[in-house]
C-alpha cells in the first residue's frame, strides 16, 4: 500500500485500487509514478497472470486534480510537456502490459480516468457509472490519452465527445464501445469475477500476447507479411509447452494445468 495506491495480490491476480477517495481517486503527478512503477513490476512478474484496475470509495477516477492541474498551470510550457510525458508513459504501459487487464469502473470516470478504461483490455461499468472527457471545458483537448480513447470508441465518437465535454451515461460508453458490459452495482464485482475465471482458464501466454496479435494485425498493412507473421505465430504456439498442454487437456477432456487460481 501506498499514499495513493492500493496493492492487492490473491494468488495470480493483481489488484490495483486508486486510493484518494476524498479527491474521487483524482490523479496527480504523485500517483502517476506510483501506478506506472506497479504496472511496469507486474508486467515483469510471471506470477501474475492478470491485473484489475479499480477505484476506492465512490468513483474509479474522475481525472486530474485540481491541485495539480493549478501548479501545471503555473509552470512553464517545457515543464508541462514533461509532465504530460510522465502521464504518456502511463497509458503507454497500461496499453501494452504483457498481462490481461480489467477495469471495474464505477461513479465517475472523467478525463484521464476514461483514458485508463480504455487502455485496458476489458472494461465493465456498473449502471450508475458516469463518463465524460471534459477537457474542452478547460480550454484543452485529451490529446495524451486520445490514441487509447480513439481506438476504443472510434473516429467519429471521438469528434463528438473531445469537443463537446458532455457527460455521459453506462449506457452509452457500451454504445460506443469504451466498456465491454454494463451490470447493476450490486452485480459490479460478481461480473468481474466472471471475466477473471476466463482469463484464468485460459493459456497465460495466449492470454498475454493477445493484445499484441491485435495491434500487429491492425499495424501491418501488407497483406503477405501478416499472414506470414500470423502463421508463424501460431505455429510457434501449437509446439510450445503451453500449447502442447491446451491441446492434450483439451484431447484428454482435462482442465489444463493452468486453470487455477493460483
Amino acid at each position: 500500500m501506498t499514499d495513493s495506491l492500493l496493492v492487492e495480490r490473491s494468488g495470480a491476480l493483481l489488484t490495483l485500487r486508486l486510493h484518494r477517495p476524498a479527491l474521487h481517486n483524482a490523479f496527480d503527478d504523485g500517483l502517476i509514478a506510483q501506478l506506472t512503477g506497479e504496472l511496469a513490476q507486474a508486467g515483469g512478474d510471471p506470477s501474475v497472470r492478470a491485473v484489475v484496475l479499480a477505484g476506492e470509495g465512490a468513483s474509479f477516477s474522475a481525472g486530474a486534480d485540481l491541485h495539480w492541474m493549478r501548479r501545471m498551470a503555473a509552470a512553464s510550457e517545457s515543464e508541462n510537456r514533461q509532465d504530460a510525458l510522465a502521464l504518456a508513459r502511463l497509458m503507454r504501459t497500461l496499453d501494452e502490459l504483457p498481462k490481461p487487464t480489467l477495469a471495474r469502473v464505477h461513479g465517475a470516470a472523467f478525463g484521464g480516468g476514461v483514458g485508463l478504461v480504455a487502455c485496458c483490455d476489458i472494461a465493465i461499468a456498473a449502471d450508475s457509472a458516469r463518463f465524460g472527457l471534459t477537457e474542452s471545458r478547460l480550454g484543452l483537448l485529451p490529446a495524451v490519452i486520445s490514441p487509447y480513447v480513439i481506438a476504443a470508441i472510434g473516429p467519429r465518437q471521438a469528434r463528438r465527445w473531445f469537443a463537446t465535454g458532455e457527460h455521459f451515461d453506462a449506457a452509452t460508453a457500451l454504445r460506443i464501445g469504451l466498456v465491454h458490459a454494463v451490470v447493476a452495482g450490486d452485480q459490479l464485482d460478481a461480473a468481474v469475477e466472471q471475466q477473471l475465471d476466463l482469463l484464468l482458464a485460459a493459456g497465460p501466454v495466449a492470454t498475454a500476447s493477445a493484445k499484441r496479435l491485435v495491434r500487429d494485425v491492425l499495424g501491418n498493412a501488407d497483406a503477405d507479411a501478416r499472414d506470414q507473421a500470423n502463421a508463424e505465430l501460431i505455429a510457434h504456439l501449437r509446439v510450445s509447452a503451453e500449447g502442447q498442454e491446451g491441446l492434450g487437456a483439451f484431447l484428454d477432456k482435462r482442465p489444463p494445468e493452468w486453470a487455477a487460481r493460483t
